[in-house]
């Protein structure tokens, strides 16, 4: 079986990105890790560069810039993951992380919203609300005696 943080990763059916276009740094994690702490590189960051993405079109190219543009420097993107002690599961992650990010970046825009009007009977329920609540706030002022 292939280890799960190698190889391409997996955008959405028809997009994957190319293993060799994936950029790997690992550091000292902060937190806790015990006595390894201090010498085991737990901190991962994955990037990748959008401006030259070779399985991405022209279209979706600009779309990911667009939609990513406060998250890249240069046009690469970066995740950081570094929740937990484990340098694997840090990168799996990063991975998960980056393949989620891409893919919503990809996703068409949602149907314009249709505008519509609140109902009569709608209308009346909420005027009726508001005489409801004044005449409870008259209630509490001070007794005509």
């Amino acid at each position: 079986m292939a280890d799960p943080v190698e190889g391409d990763l997996r955008v959405t059916a028809r997009l994957a990105v190319p293993a060799a276009e994936l950029i790997w740094r690992f550091s000292r994690s902060q937190g806790p890790g015990g006595q390894g702490v201090n010498t085991t590189d737990s901190r991962v960051e994955l990037s990748v560069d959008l401006s030259t993405l070779s399985t991405v079109d022209a279209h979706q190219r600009e779309r990911l810039l667009h939609r990513l543009h406060t998250r890249t420097v240069d046009g690469v993107l970066t995740i950081a993951a570094s929740e937990t002690r484990s340098q694997l599961r840090n990168r799996e992650a990063a991975r998960a992380r980056m393949a989620m990010l891409l893919a919503q970046a990809l996703a068409p825009d949602a149907p314009p919203r249709r505008p519509t009007k609140p109902s009569r009977r709608a209308r009346q329920r909420r005027v009726d609300a508001k005489v409801a609540r004044g005449q409870t706030k008259r209630l509490r002022g001070r007794p005509d005696y």
